[in-house]
């Protein structure tokens, strides 16, 4: 009898279970007896059963390049972070002189087809993407001792989560602002037939720029899935690669139906409610509890918890988050032009101004 493993917290369950009950998290399929385990996600994917890594290929390579030069065109500098499958650096093109991020894939992954045919498709979507508030992708290399990595622009900011965790629930024109930012930022994306899968406060930086201003950008496409998904696509989530975060999952992502755009959309309503309240929309103890309360109940009202935000606010997250994808924007440009109409100052606003 196969048995079923917690990416999070690494307990394993019998194959009949689905969700951890210890923290909520969607159970994968645990690796056959013998074989190297793969690192806890938390936030990032897991991968069944790494093949054993090539010949030379060491596997703290990937985890210490700080202070090396990668390929022969880039001067690492530091780490900026890890994930259950990838570390993240900051580094200098040499050529050049231009910072960088580089993500560098595990190498006890990169071995495995199935990570290393979603980096690619990870590469092939984002590089197609060139929007101000995208994080787009510049190189997709492999280095001679197969160490297989992305190159994006280095963003000197702070993330979305970050700022909430230091300044708590925003103020009423910041928020729209960064919301604003963020559907415009989507919408290019879903022109492209590209879905993100994955929106998070985590996911969101916030980049300073002159006149005290912070451009929001959607990071980490890591997650998109192009709308008209392709078998092989359909293939890599079916061998345990878990696609987005419970907690701000759309229903329809919960029950694993086609997703377009709209998810998107639903995602962001979750972020929105929390940027200006501190608190999800749908209450359970655990992520599994709250993913059980987006298919049966209704997100709690927003100004119960923030009752100095206007009523038209609530309306526009309201709709945002309709459990069906035909209740909601049909766009992100439409959920940016209805929340811009829900402060003073807004564009709206200024438009009337003008008229009077």
């Amino acid at each position: 009898m196969s048995e079923r493993r917690c990416p999070k917290c690494a307990s394993v369950y019998p194959e009949t279970a689905r969700f951890c009950p210890r923290d909520g998290t969607m159970l994968v399929e645990a690796q056959a007896q013998g074989s190297p385990a793969a690192a806890p996600a938390g936030g990032d994917t897991a991968v069944r059963t790494p093949r054993t890594p090539r010949s030379g290929l060491r596997l703290d390579r990937a985890s210490t390049l700080s202070g090396q030069i990668l390929d022969l065109r880039y001067q690492v500098m530091k780490k900026l972070g890890e994930g259950g499958m990838s570390y993240v650096y900051l580094a200098r093109e040499v050529a050049t002189g231009a910072e960088v991020a580089i993500k560098v894939l595990s190498p006890k992954l990169a071995t495995d087809r199935s990570s290393v045919e979603r980096l690619r498709r990870e590469a092939g979507l984002a590089m197609r993407l060139d929007h101000a508030n995208v994080c787009r992708i510049l190189r997709l290399g492999e280095s001679e001792d197969g160490l297989i990595y992305l190159v994006m622009p280095f963003l000197d900011g702070e993330l979305l989560s970050d700022r909430e965790v230091r300044g708590g629930p925003m103020a009423l024109g910041t928020g729209i602002d960064v919301l604003r930012q963020v559907c415009v930022g989507l919408h290019h994306a879903h022109e492209l037939q590209i879905v993100h899968r994955d929106l998070k406060p985590e996911n969101i930086m916030l980049v300073p720029e002159d006149g005290g201003r912070d451009r929001a950008v959607v990071m980490d496409f890591g997650l998109a899935k192009e709308r008209r998904a392709d078998p092989a696509i359909a293939k890599l989530t079916a061998t345990g690669i878990i696609l987005g975060t419970p907690e701000f999952m759309s229903p329809e992502q919960i029950r694993g139906r086609p997703l377009d755009g709209r998810s998107d959309i639903y995602a962001l309503g979750i972020v929105a409610f929390e940027m200006f309240t501190g608190k999800l929309p749908f209450q359970g103890r655990n992520a599994q509890e709250m993913m059980i309360a987006r298919l049966r109940d209704r997100p709690r009202q927003l100004r119960h918890l923030r009752p100095d935000l206007p009523a038209n606010l609530e309306k526009a997250l309201a709709r945002a988050l309709e459990s069906s994808p035909d209740a909601r924007y049909r766009t992100a440009l439409e959920f940016a032009d209805a929340l811009t109409a829900t402060h003073e100052g807004g564009l709206f606003s200024r438009i009337k101004e003008k008229l009077k």
